[in-house]
């Protein structure tokens, strides 16, 4: 499993890589134009959806309680000291932007969708390096 984690790490970094080079569009180009709006969160789907997995894999190798969510994945990796609790803090928010990106898109704001793309591409990084650590600490 370990190696899965891994793999996944390196898909989440490829993802956060695209990302990061539409954050130099502006909000009006991503207002107006359809296909960048859509790739837009279609990578920030595919980006939470590899992080919530690496979260549950974590979780299932370690062993720990069960999450009933998104939110919870980050919860529990943050008590359990895999991530830390700044972190978890800041990044457990994202399941509830991921239901909404994944469920909401009738009520989806753009203007919210370029302010996680613009303010939370760091929380990702963050994530796959501290997940990194702990997989190298932890020997499994």
């Amino acid at each position: 499993m370990k190696q899965e984690i891994i793999s996944r790490l390196e898909m989440l970094g490829e993802y956060v890589r695209i990302l990061k080079g539409y954050q130099k569009r502006s909000l009006e180009e991503v207002k107006t134009d359809l296909t960048l709006r859509g790739a837009i969160e279609r990578y920030l789907s595919l980006a939470l959806e590899c992080a919530f997995d690496i979260g549950e894999m974590v979780i299932s190798l370690r062993g720990l309680r069960k999450p009933g969510s998104y939110r919870e994945i980050i919860e529990i990796l943050g008590e359990a000291g895999v991530l830390s609790k700044e972190l978890a803090e800041r990044f457990a928010p994202a399941g509830g932007f991921r239901n909404i990106l994944i469920h909401g898109y009738a009520r989806l704001d753009v203007e919210q969708v370029y302010r996680f793309l613009q303010e939370n591409l760091g929380d990702f990084e963050e994530f796959a390096k501290q997940i990194a650590r702990h997989l190298e600490k932890s020997g499994s």
